[in-house]
C-alpha cells in the first residue's frame, strides 16, 4: 500500500464527499448566487461567531487578503518567525500588500503578548507603521503545536491597547479545537479575522474561508477579485466543506492519535534525535547516526513509504484522513526493522 505522510493537502475525497460534490446547487458566485458558496459562508461565520465571511481557493490567498485589507504599504506586520504567512506564501506580503515584516523567534511557531509589545514601534517617522499581528494555530514549522488560550487572549489585550489588528492563520484550526477543547466562538470573538483551511486535515480538494465582520469581508471581497480569485460555479468546492463540517471535525483525533503512536515508536530508535512534541498531526523529528533527513526518506519510499525532509536533519510526517490504522502500523513495523 501506498502512505503517503508528506501532507495532510494529499487527502482525496471519500465517497459521501464526492456524492455530495455531484449533488451541488450551484450558480455564480462572483454574482453572489451559488447557493452551496452562500451556504457554507453563512454557516461558517455562525459557527464562529462572525458576522460574514468568504470562500476563498486557498489559505494562502485568504490569509493575503486579510492582510491586504489590514495594512496599507510601508506597514509592517508582526508575526513568529516560521509562520507560513511569512515563509511558505512567496514573499505575498511585500508583493500584494508593500508591508514588511518582523519576525519574532518564539517557541514551536508561538509567539507571546511581551514579543510582541517589544516588537511595536514607536510613532516615528522613521519607522514602519506596526499595524497587524498573524498568529499561526496550528504552527506547521512548529509540529502542529497549539497555543494556549491565556495567551492569545493576553496578544489580543495588546493589540487593542496599540490599536494593531489580529488575523489568525487557522489553516488546521480544527485540528487545534479538538486537541485543546477550545471552541470556534471563543476565536471569533477574539480574532478580526481568520482563515481557515478546508484542503488540510478536512479532506476537501481546494478552499479556505476567511472569516471577519461585514465591512472587512466587504473590502476582501473586492480584493479576492483583484487577486484573481472570483470564481463562478463554487459551489461544487463549497459542498465538499459543508460535508467536510458534518463529517470530518471529531475524527481528526484519530489522526492525532496516529501522530502519537508514530511518535512514540521513533523515540525508542537510535537514528533519531529530538523529536517536537506531538499535539496534532504533525510529527518532526531530527535524524542522526546512520541515516541524514534525506537517506532515511529515500530509505522508506522503498518500501513505498513518503515523507518530507524540511531539513538536512528534519523529516516531517503528517497523519490524516488517508492514513488508516493499518497503514500507520505499516509504518511502524517498517521503522521498527531498520
Amino acid at each position: 500500500m501506498k502512505i503517503d505522510l508528506r501532507s495532510d493537502t494529499f487527502t482525496k475525497p471519500t465517497p459521501g464527499m464526492l456524492d455530495a460534490i455531484a449533488r451541488a446547487e450551484v450558480g455564480d458566485d462572483v454574482f453572489g448566487e451559488d447557493p452551496s458558496v452562500n451556504e457554507l459562508e453563512s454557516r461558517m461565520a455562525s459557527l464562529f461567531g462572525m458576522e460574514a465571511a468568504l470562500f476563498c481557493p486557498t489559505g494562502t490567498m485568504s490569509n493575503q487578503v486579510a492582510i491586504k485589507v489590514h495594512t496599507r504599504p510601508g506597514d509592517e506586520v508582526i508575526c513568529e518567525q516560521q509562520a507560513h504567512v511569512y515563509i511558505y506564501e512567496g514573499g505575498g506580503i511585500a508583493f500584494h500588500s508593500g508591508s514588511q515584516v518582523k519576525a519574532l523567534a518564539g517557541n514551536r511557531g508561538r509567539i507571546t503578548a511581551d514579543q510582541v509589545v517589544s516588537a511595536i514601534n514607536p510613532d516615528d517617522v522613521h519607522k514602519a507603521r506596526t499595524s497587524l499581528v498573524c498568529l499561526e494555530n496550528t504552527s506547521n514549522r512548529g509540529g502542529g503545536s497549539c497555543y494556549n488560550w491565556d495567551y492569545i487572549m493576553a496578544i489580543k489585550q495588546v493589540c487593542q491597547i496599540n490599536g494593531l489588528a489580529l488575523h489568525l492563520d487557522g489553516a488546521r484550526l480544527f485540528n487545534a479545537l479538538v486537541a485543546t477543547g477550545q471552541t470556534a466562538r471563543q476565536y471569533g470573538e477574539t480574532f478580526d479575522s481568520i482563515s481557515v483551511c478546508f484542503n488540510k486535515g478536512m479532506g476537501c480538494p481546494i478552499g479556505s474561508v476567511l472569516l471577519g465582520s461585514r465591512d472587512f469581508i466587504r473590502q476582501a471581497r473586492r480584493v479576492r477579485k483583484v487577486f484573481g480569485g472570483g470564481m463562478r460555479q463554487a459551489g461544487f468546492m463549497a459542498a465538499s466543506a459543508i460535508y467536510a463540517l458534518d463529517h470530518h471535525i471529531e475524527r481528526l483525533e484519530e489522526d492525532h492519535e496516529h501522530a502519537r503512536e508514530i511518535a512514540a515508536l521513533l523515540a525508542s530508535k537510535d537514528y533519531i534525535g529530538t523529536i517536537l512534541p506531538v499535539e496534532t498531526n504533525l510529527v518532526i523529528f531530527e535524524v542522526k547516526g546512520r541515516f541524514t533527513a534525506a537517506t532515511l526518506v529515500d530509505t522508506l519510499k522503498q518500501y513505498d513509504i513518503h515523507c518530507l525532509a524540511i531539513s538536512a536533519t528534519q523529516i516531517r510526517m503528517v497523519t490524516h484522513l488517508d492514513i488508516t490504522q493499518a497503514m500507520t502500523d505499516r509504518l511502524l513495523q517498517v521503522l521498527n526493522e531498520l
